[in-house]
């Protein structure tokens, strides 16, 4: 048989090593369709100029397109066969992706455990973005539920994971200077100072999410998960919106009150907790979790948690009485971003 039906849990084995075809060139056409797709307005991955003013040789691409085209590259050996994609942890942008360079990705399997029924298991794995000089651009791990094909894996091995990636441990890019940031041009006047560790934000805005255009995204992305494209992979026959498309809603949402936090550098912890479908109606709020000096002129740090709701305004609510996540809660994301001090 020469197509790829995909992997099923019980084909994962414990340190094998993943690597993932096939490499991909990135252009002002990926920046192009992202903020189409994507109501995406910070300053240093739009204008060439402004990116230069902060001491960068050009406008590099936005952090979630290297997110999503590593993450693409991964699902035809990984989730083809997913039922959900399920966290993210100690995620760190290592290098700026530019428009021209080559992106290709590999994956170490580090966890497995077998789910009661025995028709799934979940799967760890630490997953490394390249450039075309083999230099790290992005590593995160994530955990994905896979469905299984026969009972009785292997003996459950749990990765411990970091609760988040520590301050001194993030990556600001070379030559990043934020001494003469203009405020006026990035949209906001708020700076590093003026966020408060627990401070919440409300986002406001609210996008519905229809059927075309995460679809579309997707495909951008060449993630080719069953789910998110065919009605009969799921009981309910229902298209589950890539979680990755809430990701970059609820991060382009946030430009009302984060305008400044220009770009994310690190993952600490990310869950997806209830599926989006089309029809909802995706808002966001923000709170500031930690804040942190960096060496780079100008530039601080915050860490900040990002929460995507369906329908409803937020509540600044994550979960009830029970440990579980309310059911309009559809993301729980907590990062790192550099700020203008």
């Amino acid at each position: 048989m020469k197509t790829n039906p995909g992997r099923f849990y019980e084909d994962f084995r414990l340190g094998e090593v993943i690597l993932h075809a096939a490499p991909r060139t990135l252009s002002g056409g990926e920046r192009a369709l992202y903020h189409a797709l994507y109501p995406s307005r910070t300053a240093i991955y739009s204008s060439d100029a402004f990116a230069r003013a902060c001491g960068l040789p050009q406008s590099p691409l936005d952090d979630l397109i290297a997110f999503h085209t590593v993450l693409g590259k991964s699902v035809p050996d990984i989730s083809l066969n997913a039922v959900a994609n399920l966290g993210y942890a100690e995620g760190r942008w290592l290098l700026p992706v530019y428009p021209g360079d080559t992106i290709s990705a590999q994956s170490t399997v580090i966890g497995l455990k077998e789910n009661t029924s025995g028709t799934s298991g979940v799967v760890w794995l630490r997953t490394q973005g390249f450039n075309q000089r083999g230099e790290v651009v992005l590593s995160y791990v994530r955990w994905v539920m896979v469905r299984a094909r026969v009972q009785g894996g292997a003996d459950p091995v749990v990765p411990v994971l970091a609760d988040a990636v520590g301050a001194d441990h993030l990556v600001v890019p070379s030559g990043l200077d934020f001494s003469r940031y203009d405020f006026a041009l990035a949209g906001a006047p708020y700076r590093w100072g003026d966020y408060a560790i627990g401070e919440r934000i409300d986002h406001i805005d609210g996008i519905t999410v229809e059927e075309a255009e995460p679809m579309l995204a997707t495909r951008l992305w060449q993630n080719t998960a069953k789910v998110h494209f065919d009605a009969t992979a799921r009981p309910d026959g229902k298209r589950l919106i890539y979680g990755g498309h809430v990701i970059s809603l609820a991060r382009g949402l946030s430009f009302n009150g984060l305008a400044n936090a220009q770009m994310i550098v690190a993952l600490n912890g990310g869950a997806h907790a209830n599926p989006c479908f089309a029809g909802d109606t995706v808002r966001a709020w923000s709170e500031v979790l930690d804040k942190a000096e960096t060496a780079a002129p100008g530039v601080g740090a915050v860490r900040l948690r990002l929460v995507a709701v369906k329908d409803g305004a937020p509540a600044f609510a994550l979960k009830g009485e029970d440990g579980k996540y309310l059911p309009q809660v559809l993301l729980d994301l907590d990062y790192w971003a550099l700020m203008p001090v």
